[in-house]
């Protein structure tokens, strides 16, 4: 293993210190005080308060240091090139829902270019990582992305549009031409650690629509550190701008790909 740099030093410390609250709410979310800021769009409590801790952290070891969060919206820096990207709480509705899947997604980006990334599941202490040029990891354990190759031996998780939020019409196009290809679909609505489990290898691939940057930043680097590929729908670098992602292997990208794009026609 590399020796983690400071950047990741100081994302593992971020993530860590507002783990525990987030603990603690998940094993009283029946009594978490929780407002709407739009259908079925919950923020809890839980969400600020990791937002502040992990703001307060950050901006003290970078304080010249941009930030884009989830909650707080972007703040410019001092310096213009480069800024942390933050969500607080991905998985917020199972967080609500007492379903133990949520995690922490901090990213570094440096002139537009995310160069460090940290997604960190509370309940299982699990810290997914991985630095441009260094690999992705699973605390000490190097990660690389299956090596399935064929769509019919491949789990792929996706997010589903609800209520509110997303393309009903285009998600089942995509959905009725990729599931006949596959062994499995899930859905488990936490798109950074959908894409952490596709770096491990525990997803063969994933696609989602509608996804804003603090739900990618930090996996899309793990995804190809780990030996994996990532794109928009059309097999381009706009994903962000598209807020459309498709992750694999190099075989598993290229037939998801496909079938999303011939399906879109």
């Amino acid at each position: 293993m590399p020796p983690r740099s400071a950047l990741i030093t100081v994302m593992d410390r971020a993530a860590r210190k507002a783990a525990p609250k987030l603990r603690r709410d998940f094993n009283e979310v029946d009594a978490l005080q929780v407002s709407r800021k739009g259908p079925a769009d919950f923020v809890s409590n839980a969400d600020r308060a990791a937002e502040r801790t992990i703001r307060e952290v950050l901006t003290h070891a970078r304080p010249d240091w941009g930030l884009l969060m989830e909650e707080e919206g972007a703040t410019a820096g001092v310096d213009p090139d480069r800024r942390w990207i933050v969500d607080p709480l991905d998985g917020t509705t199972n967080f609500l829902h007492g379903i133990p899947h949520f995690g922490i997604s901090i990213a570094a980006e440096e002139r537009g270019e995310v160069v460090a990334g940290l997604i960190y599941q509370p309940l299982t202490d699990e810290s997914f990582w991985a630095e441009k040029g260094q690999g992705a990891w699973l605390q000490d354990r190097r990660l690389r992305v299956s090596a399935r190759r064929d769509l019919s031996d491949s789990l792929i998780a996706t997010g589903v549009p609800f209520v509110g939020h997303g393309d009903a019409a285009q998600w089942e196009k995509v959905a009725h031409a990729v599931i006949p290809e596959v062994a499995g679909i899930r859905r488990f609505g936490a798109a950074a650690l959908d894409l952490a489990w596709v770096a491990a290898g525990r997803y063969d691939g994933f696609w989602e629509a509608g996804l804003a940057p603090w739900d990618v930043a930090a996996g899309i680097l793990l995804v190809r550190e780990a030996g994996g590929f990532v794109s928009d729908f059309r097999g381009g670098e706009r994903i962000v701008d598209r807020a459309e992602i498709v992750a694999g292997n190099d075989r598993i990208h290229n037939k998801l790909t496909r079938l999303i794009a011939t399906a879109l026609r």
